[in-house]
């Protein structure tokens, strides 16, 4: 059975799913983690990076780790367009702690000044499996709102990495920043209806749902 293991890095995660020595990554954190995450990744046989969707804080370091470790990447076509321009889809707010980390997420985004090229990508699809990378107890899970490609992992049924769909900056909630409110909010109950889960956020620790 797959487990996962968070690299904390920051306000933000990125995990490691392994079973035995083989491992996928989900995400990679900003650019000053990429050798924290790198040596992490050492301790297995990689097989897959897994981007839950294309803001920088969660894919900066993929083509550099996706060359280090020779894996390949996986994303929804959905969230391509976010690689080029992180603006390329407009977020919103509703709360005062949600605006005030929209400001400070507009600002990162505009002075990003390059993400690598992604080439060759894996596209995924809700209800996708990874059984051709060695876990077939991993599913692909749609989670858009946040953005229009954000997706989910469901490991085992025990464990859901759900990237930005959900956060846990200062407390369990939906995401703060959404593009299409509507869409997020059909996530988090789709969340809530596949059942217990330990649940895995790109920012905040885990928590059970």
């Amino acid at each position: 059975m797959s487990n996962v293991l968070r690299i904390a890095c920051g306000n933000g995660n990125c995990y490691l799913v392994f079973n035995g020595k083989n491992a996928i990554l989900v995400d990679t954190c900003r650019g000053k983690y990429r050798q924290k995450v790198l040596n992490a990744c050492r301790q297995f046989q990689l097989r897959l990076l897994v981007l839950t969707h294309g803001h920088l804080d969660h894919v900066e370091n993929a083509a550099f780790l996706s060359q280090s470790l020779n894996i390949p990447i996986a994303m929804h076509q959905a969230d391509l367009e976010l690689l080029e321009d992180n603006l390329k889809q407009h977020l919103s707010a509703h709360s005062i702690l949600g605006k005030i980390v929209l400001a400070a997420s507009i600002k990162t985004f505009q002075m990003a000044e390059y993400i690598p090229a992604i080439t060759q990508a894996v596209f995924l699809e809700d209800g996708d499996s990874l059984d051709s990378y060695g876990f077939p107890d991993i599913k692909i899970v749609g989670l858009p709102g946040h953005t229009n490609g954000s997706i989910g992992l469901d490991v085992a049924g025990q464990d859901l990495i759900v990237g930005d769909a959900l956060m846990n900056m200062f407390y369990p909630t939906v995401s703060m920043l959404y593009h299409d409110k509507e869409a997020m909010q059909k996530s988090a109950e789709k969340i809530e209806r596949l059942g217990p889960r330990l649940i895995h956020f790109g920012h905040g620790k885990p928590v059970k749902n």
